[in-house]
């Protein structure tokens, strides 16, 4: 996500997702498989809430200066709307785009957009449908969920996906406050990066999980056709689900949901080694895309974009692609 309050630090290598602590690029990655800390129950779901189209107009528009120190000016709901940075075609998809008619000097401020939910969420199973999300040099997109009532860390923090520049790998993330850890001894899909979560404004590392596969982010992602993200938040822990577009199951098609039936998740942060109810509440959830900031401007020379991160702001054509595409997100309890 982009942080609430702070951000990630310094350059990751190419391909790969940022992930530091103590000036540690990768303190481990490894392919866990052992029992599961906990079973997820078949239960029956409702919908609480269904964001499609315009829902997405009249969620709040952040246009405060960037918390990460992106470049990028984000805009107010009108300034996005007369600007074509928040549109809704006639499928009913909704588009949050970077401005890409705007002139900007090097080092300069690009528009861009970043909302968030008019509800909040303690707990829940959130499904979100992708049809395309940003990529490109300089980018830093990120689907999120962070406390609307406790100052960073506190109420914590959830980074469904992350990632900048031209990653395909994406980065799941969570940021809390004091004693919570992640208890690796967990099967899952993804590469094991840090079982810290406890965060502050000088190690904000946070626990995280990178996905093996090369479709889960950016151009990878997009050239599959999209897809969905699905996360299961209640007592029991945090668990993160990824389907490709041709691989949805029919439950999540059907609006009838089965976690239990989705097979190996691509992140799990039991309650084992933190307990979830009392460092993650009160969540909005946020999609945002900055430029440049405090993880895609270092790590932007290591992801092989030429020239600068500055450079690479100012000019339009880089952020053709800067572009979220969402079919619609549903939160079920």
């Amino acid at each position: 996500m982009i942080y609430a309050l702070t951000a990630v630090v310094l350059a990751l290598p190419l391909t790969a997702s940022a992930f530091h602590q103590d000036d540690t690029l990768r303190r481990r990655h490894a392919n866990v498989a052992h029992k599961p800390a906990f079973m997820r129950r078949a239960a029956n779901y409702t919908i609480k809430d269904h964001f499609v189209g315009e829902d997405f107009l009249q969620w709040t528009f952040f246009n405060s200066p960037d918390p990460t120190g992106g470049l990028v000016n984000y805009v107010d709901q009108q300034t996005a709307v007369q600007n074509g940075l928040a549109t809704v075609d006639c499928n009913n998809v909704t588009t949050l785009a970077v401005d890409v008619n705007q002139t900007v000097a090097s080092g300069g401020n690009r528009n861009s957009v970043r909302i968030s939910s008019p509800e909040t969420y303690s707990s829940g199973l959130f499904i979100a449908d992708f049809a395309k999300m940003p990529t490109g040099c300089g980018t830093w997109p990120a689907y999120w969920t962070v406390s609307a009532t406790a100052t960073w860390p506190d109420g914590g923090e959830i980074d469904i996906i992350e990632g900048v520049n031209t990653n395909t790998q994406n980065q799941i993330t969570l940021h809390s406050g004091a004693d919570c850890t992640l208890n690796n001894t967990v099967n899952t899909t993804s590469h094991l990066l840090g079982t810290e979560c406890a965060s502050s404004a000088g190690n904000d590392a946070g626990c995280a999980w990178q996905q093996a596969s090369a479709t889960t982010f950016g151009a990878g992602f997009n050239s599959a056709g999209g897809g969905v993200y699905a996360h299961l938040w209640n007592s029991d822990g945090i668990t993160v689900w990824n389907f490709a577009r041709d691989a949805i199951p029919s439950d999540i098609t059907n609006q009838t949901p089965d976690p239990s039936s989705w097979g190996v998740a691509a992140a799990v942060f039991p309650s084992a080694g933190c307990d979830i109810s009392s460092h993650f509440y009160d969540h909005t959830i946020v999609l945002d895309t900055t430029l440049c900031g405090d993880w895609a401007g270092p790590a932007y020379a290591s992801s092989g974009c030429p020239g600068t991160c500055q450079d690479a702001v100012a000019n339009a054509t880089n952020f053709v692609d800067a572009q979220w595409k969402i079919n619609y997100i549903t939160v079920y309890q």
